[in-house]
């Protein structure tokens, strides 16, 4: 966790450190922009779960829904975004159990005031499938993942972009089993590249 934590922030600081005059994030989260994603993700169980570990890729595609609103460092627009997780491990004491995982909601805010960086706050749903049940025991092969999450597209030039993403993450069957302990809470960390291409 602490390795991952730390090639976060060195790509952080290396965004930041490359900043130019230009407006990237503006210039390229324009209204009606697609963005097409790839990236790799990894994380652990929180709350009495630290002994489960998570590991996911996939794809995310995105439109940005309407122009800019607000000033300062509060302009930005709304995005919506779908991720496609065709590999989705998860890593439990008596073994690991693998998965796939859509994510049809996901709603964004991307702050575009920035020169070269564009945060961004989410909030997302998606379901689970795996090939047997988790956690593991009488409880369900499908699961829902409400999340939360906070990350930032770093711009290495216009219409191109680091991905890179924290995400807070609640795994439940919401009943569909006879048990339903979940993983209530999930810390996720998330690093891919990002291509926007049309809006204007």
């Amino acid at each position: 966790m602490k390795s991952i934590a730390g090639i976060l922030l060195v790509l952080m600081m290396c965004g930041v450190a490359a900043a130019q005059d230009s407006e990237l994030p503006a210039a390229s989260l324009t209204n009606g922009a697609w963005e097409f994603a790839v990236s790799g993700s990894g994380g652990t169980g929180l709350a009495g779960a630290s002994n489960t570990q998570f590991m996911y890729g996939g794809a995310r595609v995105g439109r940005v829904l309407g122009g800019d609103h607000f000033s300062g460092w509060r302009r930005g627009n709304f995005e919506w975004a779908v991720d496609f997780l065709p590999v989705y491990a998860v890593l439990t004491p008596k073994g690991t159990v693998y998965g796939s995982s859509f994510k049809p909601v996901i709603w964004q805010w991307n702050f575009t005031s920035g020169r070269r960086i564009a945060p961004y706050l989410a909030v997302a749903g998606g379901v689970l499938f795996t090939t047997h049940n988790v956690p593991p025991g009488n409880t369900s092969w499908m699961n829902f993942t409400p999340q939360g999450a906070f990350g930032a597209h770093i711009f290495l030039r216009r219409g191109r972009a680091l991905l890179l993403e924290g995400a807070v993450v609640h795994h439940s069957n919401a009943g569909l089993g006879t048990f339903n302990p979940g993983y209530n809470v999930a810390l996720l960390f998330t690093v891919g590249y990002s291509w926007f291409t049309g809006g204007r």
